[in-house]
């Protein structure tokens, strides 16, 4: 097996939206829901997120994240937003700051936070790269499903328009004055849908229009999972970076 150290990584291919793919991953899905979150139909979209977080200790199910864009200028008008790229899998994950968030198609690809470190697994590549939870997972919006339970400790959750049959919830990170860059995820925009209690969609809107949407389903609230459900060792072969 070979080890490299680095302080900082560039990851490339397949690997290179993982900041995307990991404040994706935190967010929008469709639960089945558990006879222990009762909601009322008149709360606010900020309401019923946060109920839902307090509520939610584990879940399992699958997304589909898709990446879309605006029309280029020699593009029909009239099409709307085009996806650019779509995946689908399946993620799970416990509070606090555990999660896997898994990619079966097009390609396979695992990332996998055991409360400690986060971990990109890239089969195809046949690498696996280890980094430091840290501050990382508290200060993202992987706070919102997979953190503590206060929601409102990183995010100011402001109100926002009623459409596609959702309360939309805008999620404003708060700032720091002790760190070094108080605002450094990379959208513009970060928003939630939430019907009868329930996340459903996620949109995530960068400085060049750029949009994430993901939606999730087939959810299982509150399940029991095993201790080792979130371990996680390379196979033998396999290329391992651990970032410092």
């Amino acid at each position: 097996m070979a080890v490299i150290v680095k302080s900082s990584i560039v990851l490339q291919n397949k690997a290179t939206p993982l900041r995307r793919f990991f404040l994706a991953a935190a967010l929008g899905l469709t639960v089945l829901l558990s006879p222990s979150l009762v909601f009322a139909d008149g709360e606010s979209g900020a309401e019923q997120l946060r109920q839902f977080v307090r509520n939610s200790k584990t879940a399992e199910g699958e997304f589909v994240q898709q990446q879309l864009r605006a029309p280029k200028a020699n593009e029909p008008q009239d099409k709307g937003l085009k996806v650019v790229r779509q995946t689908q899998g399946r993620f799970v994950f416990q509070r606090p700051g555990r999660f896997i968030w898994d990619t079966q198609k097009p390609y396979e690809q695992k990332l996998i936070a055991d409360g400690k470190q986060l971990i990109l697994w890239d089969k195809d590549l046949n690498q696996a790269t280890f980094r430091p939870a840290g501050q990382a997972l508290a200060t993202t919006p992987a706070a919102i499903l997979f953190g503590e339970t206060s929601l409102d400790q990183h995010f100011d959750l402001v109100e926002g328009e009623d459409r596609l049959g959702m309360k939309w919830v805008a999620l404003v990170p708060k700032k720091n004055p002790n760190a070094k860059n108080s605002n450094d995820l990379p959208y513009t925009k970060i928003s939630v849908g939430m019907a009868n209690g329930l996340p459903k969609a996620l949109e995530l809107i960068d400085g060049l229009g750029s949009v994430v949407l993901v939606t999730l389903d087939k959810i299982q609230l509150n399940v029991s999972l095993p201790a080792n459900r979130f371990t996680f060792a390379p196979p033998a072969g396999a290329e391992v970076l651990r970032l410092n």
